[in-house]
């Protein structure tokens, strides 16, 4: 009886794999408030379509990451929080974050495809756009 309440225990205190990938927003959500390009950059997808303010096209993920990085340069980050998430979709995550800058406030919006190769999620849409509020 001892082992099988144990076993139940130990299964009952691993996350699934939902609520691992599941994390993936709020994880962003830290590296944006870091302005952390090159761990943001890890999380592209081989092609990202990136639309930074004006700067719109689709791009490797190195280069992604460069225009990334460029604008943490010109827009210091202060605060980043998470006003939207959908996971419903086994295939996709979409999450959408308010960030603080030294410059001003922008709305960041991310999708997220499930690669099946690796069991991840890698950012396939990034938008980052004024804050109108």
């Amino acid at each position: 009886m001892k082992p099988l309440l144990a076993l139940l225990f130990l299964l009952w205190h691993i996350p699934s794999n939902n609520a691992i990938q599941a994390d993936i927003i709020d994880e962003l959500a830290v590296e944006f408030r870091a302005g952390n390009a090159k761990e943001i950059g890890k999380h592209f997808a081989s092609s990202v379509e990136l639309i930074v303010i004006d700067q719109e096209d689709v791009y490797s993920k190195a280069q992604s990451e460069q225009i990334l990085k460029d604008f943490f340069i010109k827009n210091s980050p202060l605060k980043s929080t998470i006003i939207h998430r959908i996971s419903s979709n086994p295939n996709y995550r979409y999450g959408i974050l308010s960030l603080n800058t030294k410059t001003g406030k922008f709305r960041v919006t991310v999708t997220l495809k499930l690669i099946k190769a690796t069991n991840a999620f890698l950012i396939n849409e990034l938008r980052i756009e004024q804050d109108r509020e």
